[in-house]
């Protein structure tokens, strides 16, 4: 656990970036520091590790006061990603992973096996490891920053803005593999970001800063969207964040079965009747229109890829975008990655108006039906298809 009390940090007197934050990150999960420019998210997540050092308060990691442990010990104890990987130019992937292992007195042999373990851990195996970072896509530079971190398996560890110079697409994949090695290996989090979706998406809990380092509301996601603290808090959510709250609402959605063809298939069906494709496992690929294949088998290239893919336990947001967003209006559904049928929009819309909320009421009114849909404890995912 990693404890803030009372932290302050002032560049001259009467002018703090962080003013009195007090605040516990707890063992095993991701806390998120979110606010505007110039709220001190950045400058609090330093004083962690002391990169900078706290004008006054106390900071502690499982129970043990920073301040008297050797900032440079401190500090290859805690993993670090900053947003633009800070790789070594002139080392290849292997060597740059290997760094923090062989600082902290690793053999040779013991650190590169514990850096191939981890590139293999964030999706970058076998070659990678003779690469230099010039030879990288800037997404797999994040990822060789996330594993060069996770290199001396330390309990704790900080990101600084770690997906904000990547693409969109680097941007979720990377944000889903953050999710998964965290599940995974139960590391304790400190991520510093300005999105608030990206927030809500990663954090089991969120600490929103305002101008000047002040804590203006810390809580879960789900309570974040549905009980902000004041104004600020509410506008910097935004204005949809009902949407939002979907995220953290499971119910029972009807799902009907389909029909699909597959890929390589000579189509069987004619009309303007939309098709699922699929391939030969059974896993969504597009959709596909008749009329557009004529004599031909199906291939990737008749494909209409429009359309997001919920899993069958998914999110009311999950499904409703699955729906909406669908060129058939069908919203796909997987178990394990294979097809398990379709949603209808109307009907998911019909579940989320009758769904208790995370505050136990329903859009309805009153209090939600305790044998209905559930409040999710944390936030679902789309694939793009």
């Amino acid at each position: 656990m990693i404890r803030l009390e009372g932290v302050t940090k002032e560049y001259a007197p009467g002018h703090a970036a962080v003013d009195h934050l007090t605040l516990e990150a707890a063992t095993g999960e991701i806390t998120v520091l979110v606010g505007p420019s110039g709220c001190g998210k950045t400058t609090s997540l330093r004083m962690i590790n002391r990169m900078i050092e706290p004008t006054s308060g106390h900071i502690f990691i499982d129970g043990q006061d920073t301040a008297q442990v050797p900032a440079a010990k401190l500090r290859r104890d805690i993993g670090y990603v900053i947003q633009h990987a800070g790789l070594f130019p002139h080392r290849t992937v292997l060597h740059n992973v290997m760094t923090v292992p062989r600082l902290n007195g690793w053999g040779r042999a013991r650190a590169e096996s514990r850096a191939r373990e981890v590139l293999e851990l964030v999706g970058l195996p076998g070659d990678f490891a003779r690469r230099y970072p010039a030879q990288l896509s800037g997404g797999q530079q994040q990822r060789v920053g996330v594993a060069r971190a996770l290199a001396s398996d330390p309990s704790v560890m900080l990101m600084d803005e770690p997906f904000s110079a990547v693409d969109p697409i680097a941007r979720e994949g990377l944000q889903d593999d953050i999710l998964r090695l965290q599940q995974e290996l139960g590391t304790t989090i400190v991520l510093v970001t300005h999105d608030i979706d990206e927030a809500i998406k990663l954090g089991h809990r969120v600490a929103v800063l305002r101008q000047g380092g002040i804590l203006a509301q810390f809580s879960s996601p789900a309570d974040l969207l549905a009980h902000p603290a004041d104004d600020f808090v509410a506008d910097f959510v935004g204005r949809d964040r009902g949407y939002r709250a979907l995220s953290f609402q499971q119910a029972d959605v009807p799902v009907h079965p389909e029909e699909p063809v597959r890929i390589g298939e000579q189509l069987q069906r004619r009309g303007d009747q939309w098709l699922l494709a699929v391939d030969a496992e059974g896993r969504p690929q597009g959709w596909v229109l008749p009329a557009e294949v004529a004599e031909a088998a199906v291939a990737l290239e008749h494909l209409h890829r429009g359309g997001t893919v919920s899993a069958v336990d998914g999110s009311l947001r999950s499904l409703l975008d699955a729906a909406l967003s669908s060129p058939s209006g069908r919203g796909v559904v997987t178990r394990d990655g294979v097809l398990a049928g379709t949603v209808r929009a109307e009907e998911v819309l019909s579940v989320i108006q009758s769904a208790p909320r995370p505050d136990g009421t329903s859009i309805q009114g009153g209090a939600g039906d305790s044998d209905g849909a559930a409040a999710g404890v944390g936030p679902q995912q789309n694939e793009h298809r």
